[in-house]
């Protein structure tokens, strides 16, 4: 079976499941893993979690940012930066996404509530006084699928209900990168690298959906880039 490095999180449980029902084993890797942790492997999936020092990207923190387990963010974007190197295909999830654009030189919104005008509530969980109460999968808004682009295809429509469960987004795109989802806030929710094999950032969290299959597609899609890739070796 083909093997996809799946950087560590709170909670791979569900990453897992969604990478073992496509078909592919997950290997997870722990920051402070050898450079070449992604020998043997065929694909990278980016988990979520904590936010990225602003520092990496020209800013002072704001007072909502919190930063990541340390060593984490430089880890991930070495990662990044090999597997575009390899050509490997790149599935990356809320954080995940976050850290594409910043490997790539963009930038983020670090609180969408104060930073961005008219916002919707991308982070619902946080009006909650008991945030558990919210089951993973609670959609949160509707978003826009740009055409032609790989998330068009993979979900065979131009517009999809998602979870959410963050505060920051992409603010400038990184070199490469397209935007291929939106809120209606305007505000990012997807992209990709069109000149890659298979390259998706993804701000929502499919692997919440695996066992009813609304994002399955997703997955098989990443899986099948998977699939035709070489072992890095």
């Amino acid at each position: 079976m083909a093997t996809v490095a799946l950087t560590a999180c709170e909670q791979p449980t569900e990453y897992e499941g969604a990478l073992r029902h496509a078909g592919v084993a997950p290997c997870v890797v722990q920051s402070g893993a050898p450079a070449d942790v992604l020998r043997g492997c065929q694909g990278l999936m980016l988990s979520g979690g904590g936010d990225i020092d602003p520092a990496l990207y020209g800013e002072a923190p704001h007072p909502m940012t919190v930063l990541a387990t340390p060593g984490r963010d430089a880890f991930e974007m070495a990662l990044v930066h090999e597997a575009t190197r390899r050509n490997l295909p790149v599935f990356a999830i809320c954080r995940g996404a976050q850290v594409l654009n910043v490997a790539r030189g963009g930038s983020l919104w670090q609180d969408i509530v104060e930073m961005v005008p008219h916002c919707l509530q991308h982070h619902p969980h946080r009006l909650y006084p008991d945030p558990r109460s919210l089951k993973p999968d609670f959609l949160a808004h509707s978003l826009q699928i740009a055409t032609g682009s790989l998330l068009a295809e993979l979900l065979l429509t131009r517009g999809v209900e998602v979870n959410s469960r963050h505060h920051q987004s992409v603010k400038v795109v990184g070199s490469g990168l397209v935007i291929s989802a939106w809120a209606a806030d305007r505000v990012v929710e997807a992209i990709e690298d069109p000149t890659m094999h298979f390259c998706l950032g993804v701000q929502w969290h499919p692997e919440n959906f695996w066992k009813t299959g609304e994002f399955r597609p997703l997955f098989d899609g990443f899986a099948r880039a998977v699939h035709a890739t070489p072992r890095a070796d």
